[in-house]
């Protein structure tokens, strides 16, 4: 059974850090993407980062280009989110999920941070940014 869950939200002042971490299970990580996302109250999921272990690539939302830095501890199965100068527009629920690779090969690049193709989902940590 695929399982991932999210930790590391919190509240924040407006130029502070979190790193959020994402525990998965159920899958061997050299055959998935893992994707950060989020969702602000009203708003649509959005794509944040991802990363491809296949051949280690990753990719970032040019919102968070600069300040967001994904990456990965497969020794302990996590995927993590550090998260530095952080601002209000930055509160959301975060969410981690997963994806064979196999399908981005077939959709192409842009669909690495299209909620759509990803199937597994954790329950969401919740970031907020005050100002």
């Amino acid at each position: 059974e695929v399982q991932l869950v999210e930790s590391g939200g919190g509240l924040v002042q407006a130029g502070g850090s979190l790193r959020l971490s994402c525990g998965f299970s159920g899958f061997s990580f050299d055959e998935y993407v893992i994707g950060w996302f989020r969702q602000a109250p009203g708003k649509e999921r959005e794509g944040v980062s991802c990363i491809d272990s296949s051949d280690g690539s990753t990719y970032y939302a040019d919102s968070v280009k600069g300040r967001f830095t994904i990456s990965s501890d497969n020794a302990k199965n996590t995927v993590y989110l550090q998260m530095n100068s952080l601002e209000p527009e930055d509160t959301a629920v975060y969410y981690c999920a997963a994806h064979r690779i196999s399908t981005f090969r077939f959709l192409g690049r842009g669909y690495y941070l299209a909620p759509g193709p990803y199937d597994y989902w954790g329950q969401g940590t919740q970031v907020t940014v005050s100002s």
